[in-house]
């Protein structure tokens, strides 16, 4: 997780001690919830002491204005200051800082049933590291979810985030209450500041083959006067986005698998003369598509294991056959590769050419020609292409030595917390 900053203070009165263990900690990250905010931090903390369970309730404040770290305060949470902006940003400040040794995060709009803990708590408690809330398995209230949303957003993504990452057990991808087990998540270092870290938590833990499991859970209206934070093209293309850039083997580099190996068959095939299948026959303007399909999945490809090779550097993924892409787009072997490829390319334009200088330069069969000019372009293209790849590829995988830098602590407004 992105380093937030850790409080060092000690409570006092009838907040947590330091020495004491905390069990749960319910956290909101918030932005102006002053209408809601109150009715939330209450029925959490009753929950907790309903249940016997000894946590704490944390609002995490994203900077709000309307006094809501006064009301969170005042009903027995305590408040730290995120100092990165954002929905993750309040939420990784406030992991950072909570206490307990599991976390449960939801919205302070009072649309989650936060009287109703204890499913949460027993799935973590049984040994789950991410225990999601499901809305739809649940029950969700009229006009608590937009039918946008209800029937489009959450389903497509939710399809797509199983599909892409074998989450079979995860029907509702982005449900705002979740609970998880706070070392495993601080140990992934979530980074993303926006709406996409609900995305980025599942997915990062599924990655790293975290246990993972859902229990019902409610939806109302929320109790806003104002409009929501989320903003539903912006906030579902961020998912969207993050979902297809931590999935680049089947988003880029199988289908570019496929595509070259088909535009190879195809190339090879029709270089040598026309093919005829039933009534139909393909000769040198089928052979210009299957070119192009060679050229574009070999840039998907290589996309996709450059891909991969940024986000193991940065930290974000792990794979198995890592070494197997840092062996084949080291730039030395891309340099060569590159290189026959063009001279490849050169050598057959140097034959086409020559042809026409045989003929006085005169008028030649053009489709002889583009069986020997098509295929020569395309390889001094695929030739740069790799070179390019290789070269971004050693950008990616430099051995660098990153000066330690202490961001910005997330400071606490408050240090009293009521004890549940």
């Amino acid at each position: 997780m992105a380093t937030t900053g850790t409080n060092e203070t000690s409570d006092s009165g009838a907040g947590v001690a330091d020495g004491d263990q905390v069990e749960v900690t319910v956290l909101m990250p918030c932005l102006n919830e002053a209408e809601t905010l109150a009715i939330c931090v209450t029925k959490a903390v009753s929950s907790l002491r309903e249940l016997g369970v000894h946590g704490e309730v944390v609002v995490s404040d994203n900077g709000s204005t309307d006094g809501s770290q006064e009301i969170a305060i005042a009903n027995g949470a305590r408040v730290v200051n995120a100092p990165i902006r954002g929905y993750g940003g309040a939420l990784m400040a406030g992991i950072e800082n909570a206490r307990g040794t599991y976390v449960i995060m939801a919205d302070a709009d009072d649309s989650y049933d936060l009287s109703n803990l204890s499913p949460f708590i027993e799935k973590l408690r049984a040994g789950n590291d991410v225990v999601m809330g499901n809305r739809f398995t649940g029950g969700i209230a009229p006009g608590a979810m937009p039918p946008l949303h209800k029937y489009l957003g959450n389903p497509v993504l939710s399809w797509l985030g199983r599909t892409l990452f074998n989450l079979r057990g995860v029907k509702d991808f982005h449900c705002g209450i979740r609970g998880f087990h706070r070392g495993r998540i601080r140990a992934l270092r979530l980074c993303m500041p926006g709406m996409e870290f609900a995305s980025e938590l599942v997915v990062r833990a599924s990655l790293a083959n975290y246990s993972m499991v859902e229990v019902p859970t409610t939806l109302r209206p929320d109790g806003r006067s104002r409009a929501p934070h989320l903003r539903t093209w912006r906030d579902g293309w961020r998912h969207l986005r993050f979902l297809m850039v931590f999935a680049p083997r089947k988003i880029l580099v199988w289908p570019g698998a496929l595509l070259t190996t088909a535009g190879l068959i195809g190339t090879s095939t029709l270089t040598i003369g026309p093919v005829s299948l039933a009534s139909l026959t393909f000769d040198v303007s089928a052979l210009v598509y299957t070119c192009l399909a060679v050229l574009v999945g070999v840039q998907l490809f290589l996309v996709g294991g450059c891909a991969k090779l940024y986000g193991h550097t940065e930290g974000l993924i792990s794979d198995n056959q890592l070494d197997w892409w840092a062996k084949w787009l080291k730039l030395e072997r891309c340099v060569v590769v590159g290189a026959v490829l063009i001279i490849a390319g050169i050598a057959g334009t140097s034959f086409a050419l020559s042809k026409w200088g045989n003929a006085n330069f005169g008028n030649l069969d053009p489709r002889d020609m583009m069986r020997l000019v098509v295929p020569s372009a395309t390889s001094i293209a695929l030739g740069v292409v790799i070179w390019c790849a290789g070269l971004f590829a050693s950008l990616l995988t430099l051995r660098r030595v990153r000066t330690p830098v202490t961001s910005a602590s997330a400071t606490p407004v408050s240090t009293d917390a009521t004890l549940v």
